[in-house]
Order: structure tokens, then sequence, then C-alpha cells
């Protein structure tokens, strides 16, 4: 009876010796999603919201390592562990090069270690900024800039790239499909920022590792994890959050909740988002008011006088985001993870075509996007099990549904006009890791994609409600399919230099029939099918401890998808642009030189210069339909214009920042982006390009104590003359402020912000805020509405 009460005993010891929590030094509050690691990161053990982790998978380690954002990091090994009676304490270290994990090439990697620019937006960041959109997320980091069209949208600008030239990524899926389109995207709202676990943006060129259209850079969105209970009995989390701004009267209800076994865990996620009407600011351009707005009276379309003309009459949508995941890690080797993800969106009007006047009266009676409906089931399969072929290797298979719709229809006329897409997109990736020895080692893997998509159009009479067939924007039943291998070798030269280089193969191929109903083309299909290779070359050296300095060299290219080759569709007033299946890829050459100083920890600074060169640029050109320069479409003459591969472009520029801790708890920090755009026109001239934004950035001062936190900031955007907008914005005098003589400039504006917030007790979040203290009238460059005048938001989350 004894040796089974000491075994019992000794069997428990051993268990809880396993268990690890990790904790604040100064608060002592449990940490969660510590990152706990050996060699290889990518085996990393996050902690739960508890603090805990179970280390038994690392007990062959010589040290344990734990690193967490804002913190110190801190490596153990099992007797000092032991000592500690395995707890591990974590001091903060607010200012630092690196310590954090970044997925650069698929697989987990300290930012230290890459040699491009990679930048992280935390939850924590998110739960002080209380954004509305994730594209309000991305814009409030001081990384992107964001273009809005309407209040329903956001389409980032990185490095003077755009639209299909930049990559969302999700969960390591690729949410570019083939009918991504040149003009404004506004598809990152389709992700919820409240179940974010972080995000990265990737500068630069990224399709060594990502493929096509990531050219200027790759948004890498990674959702939370539901976690594990480390023990035999139940974790279990949940939080709700309400929340209120008063600029345009949201109405937002998060909810979300897990449950964690010892090889199991699920976590459910819902995010419920109503915008009314958007009030602009009082102090700015009066080009910006809306005066007039359209409406139905006795069922005659009638202009109306806004009583309000900060009032942005037709702008309000709302929004529902769902997320469900299953984790499931049976033994050391394995792990299998599901994702699903949904996300629908009311009638988003399109404001910028409805704030069009034609002599005082708007052109539009009605302009708006139908439900931006976006559905994704992932899964992924990860073992751990070395062999002779990979240490790591990972399969993702990937299903993704997606539907859009345009509906417009002019003032005064009875004729509404309804084009829907709906595209279906599977997808697979296989990724391995290989150590070849110490000092080196090799990421490769496939990736296989297919797009099929589905294009109608009808016009109804608003009176009779009879529909009757009208040309789809795309052709129906368009297939585009996507095959690539890379490579990539990463070696640790020295401790102070690593090098890696990549290469990739991609094979493109892409089918559409053109229906001869509605216009005559000159062909009834176009195929292409088009190979790239591209390649990276990168140095990351560290001269000193605090010093970093990193130089890159990567190609990325962009193949022609559907939206390029077979889309018919006004791109602005009097234009409209017809199929071109002669096209080809277009490829950038990029270079970039990265400085990285600390000085102690109480200083960081940052700069970062950049050149890209685009050749074969696929741009929109004039063009002739069966000999004809301009055409009618939906009953308007208009200039025939097609994608064509016409021009080379160039972009250069710097990102500059500075982390000051100027005395314990409170620090300040400015980022500032500036970058110069030119491309070739179509007379062979020099004009700027449209999707270089001018300089951008923030500077904030933060306040940060365990139970509250405080941010004064300033967010700014540069003026663009009229001599410096794109030819294709000069045409677009609706969305811009006049300058002296009467033409359209996009003037500089600055605001000042106030975040807070204030922990009531241990279950109880309280955040508020002021965005545009000054209620300054402005409109970021190429956007369609105006920004939110003064805007009070306040906010409560309850965690169980």
């Amino acid at each position: 009876m004894y040796k089974i009460i000491l075994l019992t005993f000794f069997m428990a010891a051993f268990s809880f010796a396993q268990t690890v929590t990790v904790k604040d030094t100064d608060s002592k509050i449990p940490l969660e999603l510590v990152t706990v690691y050996s060699t290889d990161i990518n085996r990393a053990l996050p902690t739960n919201s508890k603090g805990k982790v179970d280390i038994s998978p690392l007990k062959n380690s010589k040290q344990i390592s734990f690193k967490l954002l804002g913190y110190e990091k801190i490596a153990l090994s099992f007797s000092e562990l032991s000592q500690n009676n395995y707890e591990v304490f974590l001091k903060e270290a607010p200012i630092a090069i690196g310590n954090v994990v970044v997925s650069a090439n698929r697989w987990d990697e300290d930012r230290s270690d890459v040699p491009n620019t990679i930048e992280y937006i935390s939850p924590k960041d998110v739960e002080l900024q209380n954004p509305q959109t994730t594209a309000d997320m991305l814009s409030q980091s001081g990384f992107v800039f964001v273009q809005k069209s309407q209040l329903g949208g956001g389409s980032p600008m990185i490095r003077g790239f755009a639209t299909n030239r930049v990559l969302i990524v999700v969960d390591n899926v690729r949410m570019n499909n083939a009918i991504f389109r040149s003009g404004n995207l506004q598809n990152v709202i389709s992700l919820d920022a409240n179940s974010l676990a972080n995000t990265q943006i990737i500068f630069g060129p990224g399709s060594v590792i990502y493929g096509s259209d990531a050219l200027g850079g790759v948004m890498n969105f990674n959702t939370l994890d539901p976690q594990f209970s480390y023990g035999n009995g139940l974790l279990f989390n949940g939080s709700a959050m309400t929340r209120y701004s008063s600029a345009n009267n949201e109405k937002t209800g998060h909810i979300q909740f897990s449950f964690g076994l010892e090889k199991w865990g699920f976590l459910t996620s819902a995010t419920y988002s109503d915008f009314s009407d958007l009030q602009m600011g009082s102090n700015g351009p009066d080009d910006y008011l809306r005066p007039v707005y359209q409406d139905k009276i006795n069922g005659i379309d009638t202009a109306i006088v806004n009583p309000d003309p900060e009032l942005q009459k037709l702008s309000a949508y709302n929004q529902l985001n769902i997320m469900q995941k299953i984790r499931f890690k049976p033994n050391e080797d394995w792990e299998f993870n599901y994702g699903f993800h949904y996300s629908t969106t009311s009638d988003v009007p399109r404001y910028d075509r409805l704030i069009e006047l034609s002599k005082g009266i708007p052109k539009s009676a009605q302009w708006y996007y139908g439900p931006q409906n976006w559905m994704m089931s992932s899964l992924s399969i990860t073992s751990f099990d070395p062999n002779f072929i990979a240490d790591l290797s990972k399969l993702i298979v990937a299903y993704q549904t997606f539907e859009e719709s345009r509906h417009d229809r002019k003032f005064g006329k009875n004729t509404l006009n309804h084009r829907t897409e709906k595209l279906n997109a599977i997808s697979a990736n296989l990724d391995f890791i290989k150590k070849i020895n110490d000092a080196s080692q090799i990421y490769y893997g496939v990736e296989a994609i297919h797009n099929k998509v589905e294009s109608t159009g009808e016009e109804e009479n608003i009176k009779t409600h009879k529909r009757t067939s009208i040309s789809s924007r795309y052709p129906d039943g368009s297939v585009w399919n996507s095959f690539g291998a890379y490579l990539t070798y990463k070696n640790n030269l020295s401790e102070d230099y690593l090098l890696q280089t990549g290469l990739r193969y991609s094979l493109i191929n892409l089918s559409a029939k053109f229906d001869r109903t509605f216009f005559s083309f000159p062909f009834t299909t176009a195929d292409l099918t088009t190979g790239a290779i591209t390649g990276t070359a990168g140095l990351v050296w560290h001269p000193q401890k605090d010093w970093q300095i990193n130089l890159n060299l990567s190609t990325g290219f962009r193949a022609p998808n559907i939206d390029d080759i077979g889309k018919i569709f006004d791109s602005e007033p009097g234009a409209v642009i017809v199929p071109n299946p002669n096209l080809k890829s277009e490829y950038v050459y990029s270079a970039e030189l990265g400085l990285w100083k600390l000085f102690t920890d109480k200083l960081k600074l940052e700069v970062i210069g950049f050149y890209s060169y685009l050749d074969d640029a696929l741009v929109r050109r004039n063009f002739k339909f069966n000999g004809l320069d301009s055409i009618v479409y939906d009953g308007t003459i208009s200039r025939v214009d097609a994608i064509q591969n016409a021009a080379f472009a160039y972009i250069y520029g710097f990102h500059a920042g500075f982390d000051l801790k100027i005395i314990e708890n409170l620090k300040l920090s400015s980022k500032f982006t500036y970058q110069k755009g030119e491309e070739e026109d179509d007379n062979g001239d020099k004009t700027p390009l449209r999707h270089a934004a001018p300089y951008y950035g923030n500077t904030q001062l933060v306040y940060e104590r365990e139970r509250f936190n405080f941010s004064l900031y300033a967010e700014f955007n540069g003026e663009v003359s009229y001599e410096n907008l794109a030819p294709s914005e000069q045409e677009k005098p609706a969305i811009y402020a006049k300058d002296n003589n009467g033409n359209p400039y996009s003037p500089a504006w600055l605001t000042l912000n106030f975040k807070g917030g204030v922990k009531l007790n241990e279950n109880i979040l309280l955040n508020v805020g002021v965005e545009n203290i000054t209620d300054q009238r402005y409109r970021p460059y190429s956007s369609g509405i105006t920004a939110a005048g003064r805007n009070f938001i306040a906010s409560v989350k309850y965690n169980l």
C-alpha cells in the first residue's frame, strides 16, 4: 500500500513538473499566448489563458525559451524550471529589436532572422484602438494606407501597390482570387478584427512563397486558435463586448467562447455591427459636403436638399462575421486544425458614385453593392515527426466561396441593372522544413489553386419588375488555375550574418468563353498558359547586439486573371473596359535596405529604404473594339479602354520610425512613410502612379499600467496637388476638393485622437476614445467618402 501511495505521489509530481505557468514579473498576472520552444520555433507551444503550458514535448531539450511581444525573452533549463517550481516570470520590455514571431516563409520565425521588413499588429493594439473594421485596423496601425470608396470598404495600399497587386492571406490561405480587380477592393472587411491573433504585414514582393499578386506586400491575418487545458479538466474561456461610436451610430456586439480539453480545443466567435450614415467634420473643404441626396417621392426620383450637409446620406450598412475553429492534437507528432469563416454584409451604397452630380442633380438614383459574402472552410494537418523528407510537414486544404454584386440605376430612369458574380476557390498547400545542419535549413513546398467564376447580368424595370438578361461583368464559367513549387534556403553564416535565398516556379492557366449575344467580340474564347520564375536573396547582419541591418533583393509577378482578360464594365463615367485576351504576366524587381538601432532599452530607431521597378505593367489604356474607339454601354456612349501590357512603372521611398521610453510606463513612438511613383503613359510620358499614396503616418504617446492604458496620438496624410494626381484621378472631380484654379486635388490633413482602457475589475474592461478631436473635415487620398468627424467611442468587454 505504501508503494502504491508513493508511486501515485511521484506520478502526480512528474505530471505537475511538465506544466509551466508563465506570469508577469510585476503584476503576477498569468500571460496568455507566450511562445514556448526549444531550438525549433515551429515546435513552439503557446500558453493558454491561465498562463499554463505542458512542456513535456520538450523534455529532451537543454533549454526552453519563453517569448512574448513586449517582454524580455528568457531561456531556462529543466533544472532551473524545477528550482522555480515551474513558474516563469517575464519582465516587460516595450522596446526591442525582434522578439516577435512571424511567418514570412509560411513557418514561424523570429523577426530578427528575416531579411525583409515585417510589421506586426497584436490583439493588444486592436483592443486599445477599437477599430470598426479590419480596414480601419490596418489604417490606424500607421503601416498601411487605406482608401475608402464607401463606408463599407477599405482598399489597402502598400509601397505604391494596391488591389490585385497586394496579397491577402488568412490562416496561410490566399484570399486573392480570379476576379480581384485593379479597381479598389473591399475584401479585408470580410475579416473580423476581434477574432485575430495577430496581423503581419510583409513589405515588398512575396511571390517566392505566395505566388501571384504579392508585388507590394502580403497582409497575413492569423485568427485565434483554440487552447488546450493541459490537464484532465476543462478549460473554459468566454468574452462579450459591446461598442458604440457616435459618428455613424455604430452598434457592435461581439461574443467569443472556447472549450479546451487535454487534446481537443473548440473556439466560437461572432460579431455583428450596424453602421448608420456617417457624419463628417465641420472644419474643412466645403467640396466634401453632401448638399443634396437622392430619394423617391411618390414614386419619382427626387433630388432632396440635405438639411445637414455634413451627414453623408446613403452610406449606412451592417455586417456579420462568424468563426468556428476546432483543434485536435492526438499526440506529440500530429496536430489537426479546422477553421470555418463566414462573413456577410447588407447592401453597401457605393457612396462615391452617389455624390456625382450633373447640373446639381445626382447622376445615379441607385448605386450599391449587394451583400459581400465570403465563406472559407480549411483544414490544416501538421506533422512534427521527422523523416528523410522533412523535419516538419504541413498540409492545408481550403474551400472558399465569394459572392458580390453591383446594382445601378440612372436618375430618372426605370432600368435597374443587376450584375452578380459567384466564385468557388479550392486550394492545397504542402509545406516542409528540412534541417541540413546546425547552421542551415531549407523550406520548400508546392501549391495548387482552382477558381471557377459564375457571372450573370439582368436589368429590371422598377415599375413592372420585369427582368431581362444583359451583359455579364465576366465570361460566365471562366476558370483560373495556378500551380507552383518553391524552395528557400536559410544559412546562419555566423553569429552575426544570416543569408536567405529562394526560388519559385509558377504555372498559370485560364480559360474564358465569351457570349456574343450583346457584343460582337472578335473572339469567342480566351485561353492563356504562362509560367513565371521569381527569386529572392537577403542578408541579415547584426554588427552588434543592438544593431540590425537587412538587405533584400526580390522579384515578384502577377499573372493575368479573369478580371484582366475578360471584364466588361464601366470603370468610370464615360469609359468602358472591354476584354483583351492578349496579356502576359507583369513583373516587379525590388530592393530594400533596412537599419534598426537600439540605444540601451530606451530608444529604437528604424529606417528602411526601398525601390521597385514594374515591367510589362498591366494597365488600362485606350483600346479599339471592332475598330471602334467608343461603344454604347448601358445606354451611354463610352470610350473604349482595355487592360494591356503597355507600360513600366517605378516606386521608391522609405519608412522611418522610433520608439522612445520616456519614463517607466510612458512611451513615445512615431511612424512615417514617404513614397513616390511614376508610370509610363500611353504617349510615352511619365505620369504619377495612382496607388503611390502621399506621405502618411502617426505619432503616439502611450501610458500603460497594470489596470489602465491611454494613448494620445496624431494621424496625418500629405497633400497631392492637381499636377501630382494620376490622370485617372484627375478625371474624378466628384471625390476631390478644388484648388484655387478649380482643379481637383487632395489636401493634407492631421487629426488628434485619444484612446483609453481601464480594467474595472478582473472581468470587466472599459474602453473609451475620441477620434478627430478637432472635428476636421478631411478625405484620405483617393477616397470617395469623407472620414468621420469628431467621434466618441465607448466599449465594455466582459471576460469570463
